[in-house]
């Protein structure tokens, strides 16, 4: 733990260094590093399409996502240990192979449909909705396994018909699967850089990638100020997404 936490402690303490260089002991203390991030193009734009892209990717891996769960957790079909292992197939590639793989697909839909997804954000949030579908699948199938499936059949026997059961039922006790599963869903799309890095379309920038090239040119405690506030985003999403749905069942 100490290992993991304590780089991110010295990138927080660096953001406050009242002095452009790193300088141990520092100098004094402020916080004109947070203002100067604000008034930086690059890491606004950044953050913008890192912030569109994550909601939009988001949003349709958790309704992808659910339907996918319940065909998955409820029903038994031929192919369904298949369907699943697909689905959950991104997790085991590493991000740059899928960045690389997509990159040529959209290279071959550009040549062969003319329409280049890469020219915009279609393509970006394809990848993303890639990288984030798996979690959203294991988020609300696990949702579905701890679920009480009596209070279903007790609405069916009373004459409730099925539309009737899961929007009453069904839909309300995945609340929290759902909720948790949007939540790490714009989590790992709001910091991806390998697949992005490869995606990203000319002219845009997503708020990690603009990170990285900030650091080839400067060395200050601006970049130490956007990352804090990347890591308090991030830790409070972590914090709500644990308040719906134990991450530690699923990670």
């Amino acid at each position: 733990m100490a290992f993991l936490v304590i780089p991110v402690i010295f990138i927080v303490w660096v953001a406050f260094f009242d002095s452009a260089f790193l300088t141990f002991p520092p100098p004094g203390y402020t916080l004109k590093w947070f203002a100067e991030a604000v008034r930086t193009p690059v890491f606004l734009n950044g953050f913008m399409t890192s912030l569109i892209v994550a909601a939009i990717s988001s949003t349709i891996s958790v309704f992808c996502g659910a339907l996918a769960a319940i065909i998955l957790v409820r029903h038994q079909f031929w192919g369904r240990d298949a369907l699943n292992g697909l689905l959950l197939s991104p997790l085991i590639i590493p991000n740059i192979v899928l960045g690389i793989a997509l990159y040529i697909f959209f290279i071959a839909i550009a040549d062969t449909l003319a329409f280049d997804p890469i020219s915009s954000n279609v393509g970006l949030i394809i990848a993303h909705v890639m990288l984030v579908l798996p979690w959203a699948v294991r988020l609300i199938g696990a949702n579905l396994l701890g679920m009480d499936q009596s209070v279903e059949e007790a609405a069916r026997n009373l004459g409730a018909t099925s539309r009737t059961v899961f929007f009453r039922i069904s839909l309300p006790l995945m609340r929290g699967g759902i909720v948790a599963a949007a939540l790490f869903s714009f989590i790992i799309s709001f910091e991806n850089l390998e697949l992005s890095l490869l995606i990203v379309s000319p002219g845009r920038t997503t708020l990690p990638i603009a990170q990285m090239q900030y650091l080839e040119f400067n060395m200050d405690p601006t970049i130490a100020a956007v990352s804090t506030v990347q890591v308090v985003v991030i830790a409070a999403l972590l914090l709500i997404t644990d308040r719906f749905f134990k991450l530690s069942r699923i990670v």
